[in-house]
């Protein structure tokens, strides 16, 4: 999936509360077709900020991670091509998930 550019992201530093805010972001997949995915969750590993992205239209499909960028005070979502980085950041997100659905 290719990044995609938000400029309003958890901690934008506008003064507002975005909590109550659908965060939804068009992404492009492998395909070329265009995905409204909406940002269900962020998440801290190694000094990088990562956020989960489902599809707006199919939010029982499993999740899609995206490292966080920061740039000139704008946000970036950007694809993670690392095998290392995404092994470690799959294995975070399942814990995260397994520990919310047995609360």
């Amino acid at each position: 999936m290719s990044e995609h550019n938000h400029e309003h992201g958890d901690n934008c530093g506008c003064g507002h509360d975005h909590e109550h805010e659908e965060h939804v972001f068009l992404v492009t997949d492998e395909e070329g077709q265009e995905r409204e995915m909406v940002m269900v969750y962020t998440f801290e590993s190694e000094e990088q900020v990562y956020a989960v992205l489902l599809d707006r239209n199919d939010l029982e499909s499993d999740g899609v991670i995206f490292r966080i960028e920061e740039e000139d005070d704008e946000a970036y979502l950007v694809g993670i091509e690392d095998d290392a980085e995404w092994e470690r950041v799959t294995k975070i997100y399942e814990e995260i998930a397994q520990s919310e659905n047995e609360a």
